[in-house]
């Protein structure tokens, strides 16, 4: 695997076929792992972004302790088949004068767009930006960022892109929390308090959810009209956020 830090060392590399791209921030956990190993059954070579990028983090969001471990992120996208892995400064991607922004208005505004002003226009812009560089045949999403993912596509879709999302369903713990960086964050007894969120989640009713949820700080549990639907719900445990999704419609055949 080669580590490449550069936009202008990532468009030298050879390319010889499909190439599959994984969008992360690091910490990379089995819900890494899933993306990384859909991209190597379907592409020729499978490059990774390990970026965290500041301008989806609000100004009291944890951008400043963020879990970095760039080192052991190396050698588990190695060992999971990535090709390589684009590791950049802030300033390669956003350079002095910076001031060109992607905003999907509608579906970018509510739900987590309501509670986290101007996260997706950081998301749309580094995703379409790595699409730019990388130039890559199909990119992969998790489900659990069921929002993201709906506004990934639908700006694909209105800025005529030519690459192809795929989404790889939610990887959970044994005990059903949905797998994301930010669990590292919760002591034991939050770790148990958070497994009410799936848990009120599966019932797959918005009313009921909530009750089951109730003593957390919830941010909203409400049905979206994604593709495909999903029960979203974001909570707060302790001083960490979580959300996640169930999905509702059944799929198609």
């Amino acid at each position: 695997m080669k580590i490449v830090r550069t936009i202008g060392g990532l468009r030298a590399e050879p390319r010889d076929g499909s190439v599959g791209l994984v969008p992360t921030m690091g910490a990379f956990h089995e819900g890494h792992l899933a993306l990384f190993r859909a991209a190597r059954a379907e592409n020729d070579l499978v490059v990774a972004s390990l970026f965290i990028n500041p301008a989806q983090f609000g100004a009291n969001e944890d951008l400043a302790r963020y879990p970095r471990d760039e080192e052991r992120d190396a050698r588990v996208a190695e060992q999971a088949g990535v090709d390589i892995l684009f590791t950049p400064e802030p300033s390669e991607l956003y350079p002095p004068g910076f001031q060109t922004w992607v905003e999907v208005e509608e579906l970018g505004s509510r739900l987590e767009g309501e509670h986290r002003p101007g996260h997706f226009r950081g998301v749309a812009t580094i995703c379409l930006k790595l699409f730019n560089i990388v130039r890559p045949d199909r990119a992969y999403f998790g489900q659990k960022d069921a929002q993201q993912v709906a506004v990934v596509k639908r700006m694909v879709r209105d800025l005529d892109h030519e690459v192809r999302i795929r989404v790889v369903p939610t990887v959970r713990d044994a005990d059903g929390l949905a797998l994301s960086s930010r669990n590292a964050y919760l002591s034991p007894a939050e770790r148990e308090l958070a497994l009410t969120l799936p848990r009120a989640l599966a019932t797959k009713d918005p009313a009921q959810a909530r009750a089951r949820l109730n003593g957390l700080d919830i941010d909203y549990v409400e049905v979206a009209d994604f593709e495909p639907r999903v029960l979203a719900a974001a909570v707060r445990v302790g001083k960490t956020r979580l959300i996640d999704n169930v999905v509702l419609d059944k799929e198609k055949a």
